[in-house]
């Protein structure tokens, strides 16, 4: 075991524990949202709260926060201490309005979706998926959205 905790779990022992792959914790590790150290034995080691950690993290992900927003959430906490209750509360806080814009787009996008499916139109002109308020008829005449289409 490594000095630092004498408690620290081997990347396979997070994965198990955690539900996660271990090339997910290789990347959630390269992305900067949790932090391992080698041993004597240059074997990679986390500490215990790496596995709230990484629930955090899932968690985040279903709600559909970017990853940089949940590094920058993560960092922000003292580093080697478990997350509680009260560290959830600041950062399901702060995603709190990004998810709650979301959904109002969503619903937007939702009750709109009916009015264009199958429309055939070429202008965009009246899209308000696409082209809310003729947005695009302001940058000028042709199409707009071609590199864009997918």
């Amino acid at each position: 075991m490594d000095s630092r905790t004498g408690r620290d779990l081997s990347v396979g022992e997070v994965a198990r524990r955690a539900g996660v792959a271990v090339s997910a914790l290789h990347f959630y590790e390269r992305k900067g949202l949790i932090k391992a150290w080698r041993s004597d034995g240059n074997q990679r080691r986390y500490g215990r709260d790496v596995l709230r950690r990484v629930a955090v993290i899932r968690i985040a992900q279903q709600a559909g926060i970017p990853l940089a927003r949940i590094r920058d959430a993560l960092a922000a906490l003292p580093e080697g201490r478990t997350p509680d209750a009260k560290d959830w509360a600041e950062l399901s806080s702060t995603w709190r309005n990004d998810l709650n814009q979301r959904i109002r787009q969503l619903t937007e996008l939702r009750d709109r979706l009916d009015g264009c499916i199958g429309c055939g139109c070429l202008s965009m002109r009246d899209c308000p998926l696409r082209n809310p308020g003729d947005e695009a008829g302001l940058e000028g005449p042709g199409a707009r959205f071609l590199a864009s289409a997918g």
